[in-house]
């Protein structure tokens, strides 16, 4: 693990640089307080750091206060480094965002277990960040299907429709439901329709670039974001999802399912358009697919819906 060590006085600086290597800490030193700032800034600054207080260009108690201030990447647990003794100093030190306090001259085998505290409470705030990302991930994911649940793939449009405003890029949705759902359930149980919506979920994200958003809107309806998408090539792109899924039966537990979607497509046009537009768009269009016969794609781009595409099941050629 890396370690900053803030220290004008050369010989104080040397001593624990050799003590710090023996334990196996990769050192990184500062001989006064705007260097140790400047190495603070990187984003891969180090997680412990010996702060000298008094330094020439920014003292400890400085540079602890603009660690402290929210412009680092991540928490640095610091030892602040000093002659000054007396309860105030201590509180002074703390105050201004110190973990630890160290007096000079220090005794070598405290100095290694306040360090070695530090660093036990460095990693455990890791594996907590850590876990709370994790827990973020699960809280953003649809359970059965493993796709992004409806307030993650609304929130992902949203925020693609803003890039998208700036950049001038083209932004497309596809909105698709899978065809006689309901039947499929009433036939065949419950469970079976679950492996069915799992199995079209997998082929949606198989077919969709990394930074495409594809997420679980409801029931089993789905709802595609298609960042710098053109209105013809997320047409085609969805005739490739519906080829993909209805060409082959879902297997099941109670045998095999044979499925299809309706899709339908929209465009942002210009930059009024909001997120509820696209997808008022798109389901306008997935209802003229339900209602033209279903296992189609339909599109909205331009002043006139385009025409749909419907075509044989068949081994796909692209």
């Amino acid at each position: 693990m890396q370690i900053l060590v803030a220290e004008d006085d050369a010989v104080t600086r040397r001593l624990l640089e050799a003590h710090l290597g023996r334990w196996g800490f990769d050192v990184v030193e500062a001989r006064d307080g705007s260097e140790a700032w400047q190495v603070m800034q990187s984003s891969k600054a180090p997680r412990l750091a010996i702060v000298d207080w008094m330094m020439p260009e920014i003292d400890g108690l400085e540079l602890c206060r603009r660690m402290r201030s929210g412009t680092c990447d991540q928490y640095t647990y610091i030892i602040l480094l000093t002659a000054l003794t007396g309860e105030e100093n201590l509180c002074v030190g703390m105050g201004a965002g110190a973990d630890d306090y160290l007096t000079k001259p220090f005794n070598v085998n405290e100095l290694q277990v306040r360090l070695r505290a530090g660093r036990r409470i460095v990693e455990l705030q890791d594996q907590l960040i850590t876990a709370r990302e994790a827990l973020r991930e699960k809280a953003a994911r649809d359970p059965l299907t493993g796709l992004w649940n409806h307030e993650e793939i609304v929130g992902c449009l949203a925020r693609e429709l803003s890039r998208s405003r700036r950049s001038g890029q083209p932004l497309s949705v596809v909105m698709a439901d899978i065809d006689h759902f309901k039947a499929v359930n009433d036939r065949y149980g419950h469970l079976a329709g679950d492996v069915v919506l799992r199995a079209v979920a997998q082929k949606m994200q198989g077919r969709m670039r990394p930074y495409d958003g594809v997420g679980r809107y409801g029931g089993e309806e789905f709802l595609i974001v298609l960042a710098g998408c053109s209105a013809e090539n997320a047409q085609a792109l969805a005739e490739r999802l519906r080829l993909s899924v209805c060409r082959e039966p879902i297997d099941t537990p109670e045998g095999l399912v044979a499925t299809s979607l309706s899709l339908g497509v929209a465009t942002c046009c210009d930059t009024s358009c909001q997120p509820a537009d696209l997808i008022r768009s798109a389901d306008q269009a997935l209802y003229r697919a339900k209602r033209n016969g279903r296992n189609r794609v339909e599109a909205n781009f331009g002043p006139k819906p385009a025409a749909g595409i419907t075509s044989p099941c068949r081994p796909a050629s692209w």
